[in-house]
């Protein structure tokens, strides 16, 4: 089962990174700009956590293990579409099929694993997930820049068909999948909020349309505001909304249980953070420096590598020490790390450069594992499903918002470039630095938030999950 779970992880993982990687070559294989490239990423994250909690809430209604599995076989159908589009609307429309696959993968495995794991071996079971999930974005840069290094970037994709493929044919062999009919589903399914997601859905999209404005330089300002200011306003009332209808997506319990929102929030503000390194690394080493696909690749897997080997150590000492502590520790290591990055050198001085990777990755490790187990453990079984798809929502509106947000403040700072080079000079330099300052911000407000609640666990050690 974990196989299964962690496999599918692992691809979802795989893709992602390695779309990140291939944004320079798509723009130019796509005759796009920079900016429109980041498109290819975002376009997924945002489908992705549109349909997060309501892929969570039909698991937990009708079988996270069907769910599951369909979206493994869509996430197939849009890895051979994005690998075979001939357009640039063609690719962004296989982002978004693939995307709708992984938002039932992501939604349902953590719900699976709290369904079939107890409390005692939750956390580690958690942190053999999030171990393919590293191995995945270790293999991404590898093997997509070795990819690129022999053949097209289109092979990212196509190689995830055939590997898909051999996962779901175990998947429906070790997978109990109870028999569902067109009709029972379109039953369970005919009373949902529908009003609720279709307000969430139009909420998010203006929300992140903002960042293209905000690209434009100061000439899109005021209309990036616009977007920013209503997109946000109506995601949130979606949520209220939500909250009184008859049949919620979200249970009103898991909305508001404090200690899990909390947990969450902590969630989508490490993933922002870190989602922000993801997309401005390769323009930092490729673009700027003129490194080479593989080269830089094999620089930012150095982040995985870290996350793949402290995350067992982390995932087994989260079932027997403090979980607020280590969340406090590895929030306060990756804050270390963002100021490496906004110190980076104009320069590739290696000695400067690779601590501030390797500290990223040890930093998520130390925090996700506890926090993901922390999470969980703060629901009843029955809505483990909504909640898990919750954490995932979480992850990937801040793996969204960092790439959107990162990207705009970025090209924000250099009206008028199309593409980033190495003639830009200090005026990139300068830029770059900007946002990890902004990402060292973004990191302190999330260290405050874990360090009240490890101070609040201390003082009411009653209500602490699983000391």
């Amino acid at each position: 089962m974990i196989g299964v779970l962690g496999m599918f992880s692992f691809l979802t993982a795989l893709s992602g990174s390695s779309t990140s990687l291939a944004i320079p070559k798509i723009a130019v294989t796509m005759d796009v700009s920079s900016s429109a490239a980041t498109w290819v990423v975002q376009t997924g994250l945002i489908t992705t956590a549109i349909l997060l909690v309501m892929f969570g809430h039909l698991g937990d209604i009708l079988s996270k293990n069907c769910v599951f599995l369909a979206g493994g076989s869509i996430f197939v159908l849009g890895a051979a579409i994005t690998g075979l589009a001939p357009s640039f609307v063609i690719l962004l429309f296989g982002r978004v099929i693939e995307a709708i696959g992984s938002a039932m993968i992501m939604a349902n495995s953590m719900g699976i694993v709290t369904q079939y794991f107890p409390n005692d071996r939750r956390a580690e079971a958690l942190a053999m997930i999030s171990m393919f999930i590293s191995v995945g974005s270790i293999s991404g840069p590898g093997i997509g820049d070795f990819i690129m290094s022999i053949s097209s970037w289109r092979w990212i994709y196509l190689f995830n068909v055939p590997f898909g493929l051999f996962v779901l044919w175990l998947g429906f062999k070790f997978l109990p999948i109870p028999r569902e009919t067109w009709s029972n589903i379109l039953k369970v399914t005919k009373g949902a909020n529908w009003t609720g997601q279709n307000l969430f859905t139009i909420g998010i999209i203006l929300f992140f349309l903002s960042g293209t404005f905000f690209q434009s330089g100061r000439s899109g300002l005021l209309m990036g505001l616009g977007f920013f200011v209503v997109g946000g306003a109506i995601t949130i009332y979606s949520f209220f909304q939500d909250d009184k209808a008859n049949l919620p997506w979200i249970a009103p319990e898991v909305i508001r249980n404090w200690g899990f929102m909390t947990s969450i929030l902590a969630l989508m503000l490490v993933m922002l953070v870190n989602a922000i390194s993801n997309i401005l690394l390769p323009f930092y080493f490729q673009s700027f420096n003129g490194m080479t696909p593989f080269t830089s690749g094999l620089i930012i897997m150095l982040q995985s590598v870290a996350m793949l080997v402290t995350t067992p150590f982390t995932g087994f000492l989260a079932d027997r020490i403090n979980r607020e502590l280590m969340t406090v520790i590895g929030l306060a290591v990756l804050m270390i790390s963002q100021i490496g990055y906004a110190l980076f050198p104009e320069g590739l001085n290696m000695y400067r450069i690779i601590p501030a990777i390797l500290l990223n990755g040890i930093g998520m490790s130390i925090f996700l594992s506890p926090n993901n187990a922390l999470t969980m453990g703060m629901v009843d079984k029955k809505l483990a499903g909504v909640a898990g798809s919750f954490n995932s929502f979480a992850r990937t509106l801040g793996l969204t918002i960092g790439i959107s947000f990162g990207s705009a403040i970025l090209f924000f700072q250099l009206p008028g470039v199309g593409r980033i080079t190495s003639t830009l000079g200090n005026r990139f330099m300068q830029a770059f630095t900007n946002v990890f300052w902004v990402a060292t911000t973004v990191s302190a407000i999330a260290l405050v938030i874990v360090l009240v609640r490890y101070l609040s666990s201390k003082r009411h050690p009653e209500k602490a999950v699983n000391q």
